[in-house]
């Protein structure tokens, strides 16, 4: 029992938890009603009664805030993507592939200042300047999480199907050497073909999306759920699965 009560975070740990979960969602809340360039420490603070340098115990600085926000939504939008992938019927990677786009439709469209946040030019700015990037911060362990999701189904699909993919001396010089670069900090070795295919999906796809959400397909489009269907039954050719598209469910 002794052991135990050690092992037990403190009153003081779990208020410190507590409000440090507190000031994150009161960050996003900022978020959602003043924009991304209105996510101040000093906002965030009077809205949680607080002075801005009581928040430094917390966070050191707006970036710290930011990369942790970021990383929280990563994980939000991840935890929705693998219930749908898990979800879908018949599991196999290719209806789990419309399933989980779809679902990442849904939330960059119901979450437009969090979408902003994620993937728009902001995005650039959650790592402070001169921080290593090696991987290992939560954004983008969060972020590589995400990439994952869509990332595997792709490769199950190729690994259990097939699909035409270019050889590597049709790849341009420029093109291939990126690839390889790429390629080798991956778990899996996968033909340079396969993950030039892969971009080309998801620039189609998340290119899609990120118009939608920004506003960029208006001129054309009221309701842009139709063509980003096309695009879902143009992913599965290209990925040589025509046959497993399937409407949405009404």
């Amino acid at each position: 029992m002794a052991e135990l009560a050690a092992e037990s975070p403190s009153r003081r740990e779990r208020a410190r938890a507590d409000t440090f979960r507190e000031i994150k969602q009161t960050a996003r809340r900022v978020l959602v009603e003043h924009g991304v360039d209105g996510l101040a420490l000093r906002a965030v603070a009077r809205e949680m009664g607080m002075t801005a340098p009581a928040l430094y115990r917390y966070f050191t600085s707006r970036e710290d805030l930011v990369e942790n926000v970021v990383a929280d939504l990563y994980d939000e939008l991840c935890d929705v993507l693998e219930a749908v992938r898990d979800a879908a019927e018949p599991a196999t990677p290719a209806v789990q592939l419309m399933e989980v786009s779809r679902a990442f439709r849904r939330w960059a469209t119901t979450h437009h200042a969090e979408f902003g946040l994620l993937f728009g030019s902001a995005g650039e700015d959650v790592l402070p300047a001169g921080v290593p990037t090696d991987g290992e911060r939560p954004a983008q362990l969060a972020a590589a999480r995400f990439g994952a999701v869509f990332a595997a189904l792709v490769a199950r699909i190729y690994l259990e199907h097939g699909f035409p993919v270019p050889a590597d001396e049709d790849l341009t010089p420029g093109l291939k050497e990126q690839l390889e670069a790429w390629c080798a900090k991956l778990p899996v070795r996968l033909p340079l073909g396969v993950m030039s295919v892969f971009l080309s999906c998801w620039i189609r796809l998340y290119g899609m999306v990120c118009m939608e959400v920004f506003g960029h397909l208006r001129f054309a489009l009221d309701d842009a759920a139709p063509m980003f269907e096309g695009e879902l039954r143009s992913l599965g050719q290209l990925l040589g699965v025509p046959d497993e598209y399937r409407p949405p469910a009404s």
